[in-house]
């Protein structure tokens, strides 16, 4: 089993991530974090010696990709919106990117 996740791991964490957690929510987060190192825990203990590693879920199609390939569309490079238009449209801007209000204060 892994080792558990206890209630101040989980407010470092929120501190690290810049989350303000309630006591309620630091305890709900404190039993979702540990049901799923137990759930790895589970997967950790299947036997993958003989399966191949792979890099794309397609892969697990094994001989169907060609049959699936036209679910995937081409990777091509295409125009794209104009900029300067998007940018005249928008309710604050520079000449290059949008402007938002300042969410973040730390």
């Amino acid at each position: 089993m892994s080792e558990t996740v206890t209630l101040d791991v989980v407010r470092r964490v929120a501190e690290l991530a810049l989350l303000e957690l309630k006591d309620d929510e630091v305890v709900r987060m404190q039993k979702d974090l540990n049901a799923i190192l137990g759930h790895i825990d589970q997967l950790n203990e299947l036997d993958t010696a003989g399966v191949p590693p792979m890099a794309q879920v397609s892969e697990i199609l094994g001989g169907q990709v060609e049959a699936s390939a036209d679910a995937l569309r081409e990777d091509l490079v295409r125009p794209s919106i104009d900029r300067t238009a998007v940018l005249r449209e928008a309710p604050e801007a520079d000449h290059r990117f949008f402007k938002v209000p300042k969410v973040i204060e730390r």
